[in-house]
Order: C-alpha cells, then sequence, then structure tokens
C-alpha cells in the first residue's frame, strides 16, 4: 500500500470512529450523564464550544472566528500533507501528520454541522436531524467524552491560595479527535531527528 493511501487510510478510520462515537453519545446520553468502565475512566458527556480540552473563546463572534481558523489550519495541513507525500517523506511523519489533520476535520465536523443537525441535550437525549436544532452553521458544540480521574486528592492546607481545595489529574473531559492530535503531535516531538533528517 502506497503512503498516500495509507495517509487517507488512517484519516478516514479516525474520523469514521470519531464521529460514530460522538453521535452515539449525543444520541443516547443526556449532557452531564457518565457511566464508570473503571476507577480511573468514565465516559461523561460533555460539550464545549470551543477548543481542546474544553478551553473557549467567547461569545458568538469568538466560535466564529475560531471554526474559520480552525478551516484555513485544516487546509494548511492537507497542503503540508500533500507536500511531505509527494516529497517521499517519513512514513511515520506522514502518518503522524494523517492524525492531526483527521482529529482537526473531527472537531469541525461538530463546530460546523452538530447545530443544524441535533437539538439541545440538556434534559433529553439529542435527536438528529431535529427541526428543532440549536444553532447555525459554524456554531455547533464539540462533543467531549473522555474523563480520566486518575488522581482525586486535596491540595495540602498550606498550599498558597488553593490549600484545602479538591485536586484531580487530570481534569479535562476530552475526545478521540482531540487525542488523535496529541498523539500525532507528541510523535513528531519525540521522533523527530528521525523524521526531519
Amino acid at each position: 500500500m502506497s503512503v498516500g493511501k495509507k495517509a487517507a487510510l488512517v484519516i478516514f478510520l479516525i474520523l469514521v470512529i470519531d464521529q460514530t462515537v460522538k453521535i452515539w453519545i449525543k444520541t443516547h446520553m443526556v449532557l452531564g450523564q457518565e457511566f464508570k468502565i473503571f476507577d480511573w475512566f468514565f465516559v461523561h458527556f460533555t460539550e464545549n464550544n470551543g477548543m481542546a480540552y474544553g478551553l473557549e473563546l467567547g461569545g458568538s463572534w469568538g466560535k466564529f472566528f475560531l471554526s474559520i481558523f480552525r478551516i484555513v489550519a485544516v487546509v494548511a495541513i492537507g497542503v503540508y500533507l500533500a507536500n511531505i507525500i509527494k516529497n517521499k517523506a517519513h512514513t511515520g511523519l506522514v502518518i503522524c501528520v494523517s492524525m492531526i489533520l483527521a482529529g482537526a476535520l473531527g472537531n469541525i465536523i461538530d463546530s460546523a454541522f452538530y447545530g443544524m443537525l441535533f437539538n439541545e441535550s440538556y434534559y433529553h437525549v439529542a435527536q438528529i436531524f431535529s427541526p428543532d436544532h440549536y444553532s447555525g452553521f459554524l456554531h455547533g458544540k464539540v462533543v467531549d467524552m473522555l474523563y480520566f480521574p486518575i488522581i482525586e486528592s486535596h491540595y495540602p492546607q498550606w498550599f498558597p491560595v488553593l490549600g484545602g481545595n479538591e485536586f484531580i489529574f487530570f481534569r479535562p473531559v476530552f475526545n478521540l479527535a482531540d487525542s488523535s492530535i496529541t498523539i500525532g503531535v507528541a510523535t513528531i516531538l519525540i521522533f523527530q531527528k528521525k523524521f526531519f533528517k
């Protein structure tokens, strides 16, 4: 199989798995609902208006500009991926960039279309193709569900400012697309000397 076909397969598989999980979560769980897989791993349904790991850029205009930025970034990553395939870059680099592109596309699909496809998930399970959709194009919410509270404790009382407060590691809730981006970037950083000879 050619490197280009491997890249296309990676992108396709990540997108299919990411969107299948998100649509299942959206159509089978109420916002805030969770179930435990292990003591340190929960499936917890939440949505965010912004970036990876629940970070946000304020307001409707912030959401719009973030969506436009994502689209521009995906086009740039796509052009870069095509160039490295053409120039016969290391297969590992091509796969990592494909993972980053797939993750970015997965979250763009949520942002661009979920507001037009689903109704709200606050008090009931969302319905797809609902005429009572919750927002317009580029204003959808990104579905997150992976929660890993590996360490749950409290800051010691003597700790400045946070003393006595709850401490959870790892607190952010994220999705498979976020994971794909993170793994792709981390692998490039770890193997950069091998990938960029």
